[in-house]
């Protein structure tokens, strides 16, 4: 699937554009986390500056290692980011925290019934364990979607999926 993705990634480029349904989620007092794509993920850009615009409040991932849990920092594009592990690219641990109501979430393969294949690191499975209540969307190129997925128990199914051609579940609505 890495592999597909970045072919796929490499002849599309571009950002994911937020649907309708998503832009109706977004208002003053919620907290929107984001994230900054690492490789041939689907760059979820476009969808952060909307939430930003209708005045969320943007969190992005901040992690220390492979086992460690995931915080959410307060971000705006202003601010610098700083190299952590895995390649990816994080605020700094020092500024303001805050559990996002909406998480949007990379992703390596999705299926129609809004499961999802992660990377491996568990992350984002611990954070749907901690916030049950998030609203959980895929962000994913649309040659990530296959006919469907084996789950784990503690698999959480997403809320929708939004890709560059369409999309699914509840982000659809």
């Amino acid at each position: 699937m890495r592999a597909l993705r970045d072919e796929f990634a490499m002849t599309i480029g571009g950002v994911i554009e937020p649907p309708p349904a998503l832009l109706a989620r977004f208002a003053p007092g919620v907290t929107v986390s984001s994230y900054v794509p690492v490789g041939s993920e689907a760059d979820p850009t476009a969808i952060a500056f909307a939430a930003s615009e209708r005045g969320c409040t943007i969190v992005l991932p901040h992690v220390t290692s492979r086992e460690s849990p995931v915080r959410f920092f307060h971000w705006s594009p202003e601010q610098p980011l700083v190299d952590g592990p895995l390649g990816l690219r994080q605020p700094a641990d020092d500024g303001p925290e805050a559990e996002p109501d909406i998480v949007l979430t990379p992703l390596l393969a999705f299926d129609r019934a809004m499961n999802r294949l992660g990377q491996g690191a568990g992350h984002y499975d611990r954070v749907f364990e901690r916030l049950p209540g998030a609203w959980r969307i895929g962000i994913a190129w649309s040659v990530q979607q296959v006919e469907s997925l084996i789950i784990d128990p503690w698999d959480m199914p997403l809320h929708g999926v939004v890709t560059e051609a369409a999309s699914w579940g509840e982000a659809a609505a």
